[in-house]
């Protein structure tokens, strides 16, 4: 059987160094980062995972800092609230929630937020550094697929072969880019991929971020191979009574699980690590925008 990559066990050792990480600033540097976090609307997802932020950044010592805002809050509110935040020095990271209500263009909020201080990794900026090879601040679900690879395979992932099924800017894309940058050889497939059974065969890493409940089949996963599944899905579950769901990802977890060397669980795999992350993104822009070294402190 497959080893279980515990997302939320390797998120918990990410949040103590990144404890460690924010007394050396408050130490050396004479600041603690804050993470301010805006939502827009009633979203229940969204209220749910705004509070988990919350309470994970004021464990690891940071400052939280909440904007909720009315459903129908103008865009142009919401726009003047980013530069706020923007021009204030104890903001150390700036995180949009999304969806946003319908009426406000989340494209342009994104562009808004000061790209040192954008722990989301989402502005053109910090996406165009990236492509670049020079990730700064990089996308937060992404830098967890790569945590969980290394968490498997070690620390050198070079020359794995990588298929990441996806081409979202949200994770797709970004993923692809941060494999490569770990030396990789990396192939972004899609809904136009031709035989994609066969090319998910060929991972020694195959990553699905599509959003759609199960489609990865066990015959598609290479004998050993990683499986970082991103996917996050609702079903019905009518075993568990009438209108009851479940959780589930984009692989057919049992049958991948018998094939598979290491497999990422839905939930407690993928997700746990995205808010670690983001909380690790913020301590890096605190630290770059003091001009502190943090792995020397760290290493110190």
């Amino acid at each position: 059987m497959a080893q279980i990559l515990d997302g939320k066990a390797v998120a918990a050792r990410l949040r103590r160094d990144i404890a460690k990480d924010v007394d050396h600033l408050a130490g050396v540097a004479g600041f603690t980062p804050a993470l301010a976090v805006v939502l827009v609307g009633n979203d229940p997802a969204s209220q749910v995972y705004v509070r988990n932020k919350t309470r994970q950044t004021e464990e690891t010592g940071m400052r939280s800092i909440e904007h909720r805002l009315p459903e129908e809050t103008p865009e142009a509110d919401l726009l003047s609230l980013v530069e706020e935040l923007n021009a204030d020095p104890q903001v150390s990271g700036i995180l949009v929630q999304f969806p946003l209500p319908a009426h406000i263009d989340a494209d342009k909020v994104v562009a808004t937020i000061d790209p040192a201080k954008d722990v989301d990794g989402l502005t053109p900026f910090n996406a165009g550094q990236l492509v670049l090879g020079k990730p700064a601040l990089a996308p937060c679900t992404p830098q967890g697929c790569v945590v969980l690879a290394k968490e498997a395979l070690g620390a050198d992932l070079t020359g794995r072969t990588v298929v990441v099924i996806g081409r979202s800017i949200l994770v797709g894309k970004p993923a692809a880019l941060l494999f490569l940058n770990e030396n990789c050889t990396v192939t972004i497939a899609h809904s136009k991929t031709h035989d994609l059974p066969g090319l998910c065969r060929t991972a020694d890493i195959l990553v699905p971020a599509v959003g759609r409940p199960e489609m990865v089949r066990g015959d598609w996963v290479k004998p050993g191979a990683t499986v970082i599944d991103v996917g996050i899905n609702r079903i019905d579950a009518p075993e568990k009574g009438e209108g009851a769901t479940r959780l589930v990802g984009d692989v057919a977890y049992a049958e991948a699980e018998s094939v598979a060397g290491a497999i990422t669980p839905v939930p407690g795999g993928v997700g746990p690590m995205t808010i670690a992350l983001l909380l690790k993104n913020t301590v890096r822009a605190a630290a770059s925008a003091r001009g502190f070294d943090l792995s020397a402190a760290s290493s110190a």
